[in-house]
């Protein structure tokens, strides 16, 4: 599993924006992202293969920065239990929870979306050290 994409927006209902890396401030969140700061929604995660499949359903396609998640994986189920670790790159991560799909979905991509994401949304995490998060870093879930 592999980064493909990578979005921060710096406020609510501003588009994002696509970039090729991130720092990860631990214990804050990626710098230039709106949830820098917050006490655990630091970073989101969701996988290419959740969101065509999104597509399939939707009967059209499902831009990766319209969903405003900040990191896009290639394939693979994104882990939602919490507690679950993971590494990109070299910083680590914590699952906190599911990342449900917001209902803004329906405006931002169409209608239908957000059902369409359901259980596709892929997991809010925790940053438990910092680093540099970069398009093409590799994405290992950890061993309990």
């Amino acid at each position: 599993m592999h980064i493909v994409e990578i979005h921060v927006a710096p406020g609510r209902r501003i588009p994002t924006r696509s970039v090729q890396s991130v720092t990860a401030d631990e214990g804050k969140g990626l710098v230039g992202d709106r949830y820098h700061g917050t006490r655990h929604r630091h970073v989101t995660l969701q996988s290419r293969e959740a969101l065509d499949a999104a597509a399939a359903q939707l009967g059209r396609p499902v831009d990766s920065g319209a969903t405003r998640r900040n990191i896009t994986v290639d394939s693979g189920d994104i882990p939602t239990k919490p507690g679950t670790r993971i590494r990109i790159g070299d910083v680590d991560l914590e699952v906190v929870r599911l990342s449900a799909p917001c209902r803004l979905l329906d405006d931002w991509i169409g209608p239908g979306a957000a059902a369409a994401m359901s259980r596709r949304g892929g997991s809010v995490c925790r940053l438990l050290s910092s680093g540099t998060l970069r398009v093409g870093d590799e994405v290992t879930i950890l061993p309990s």
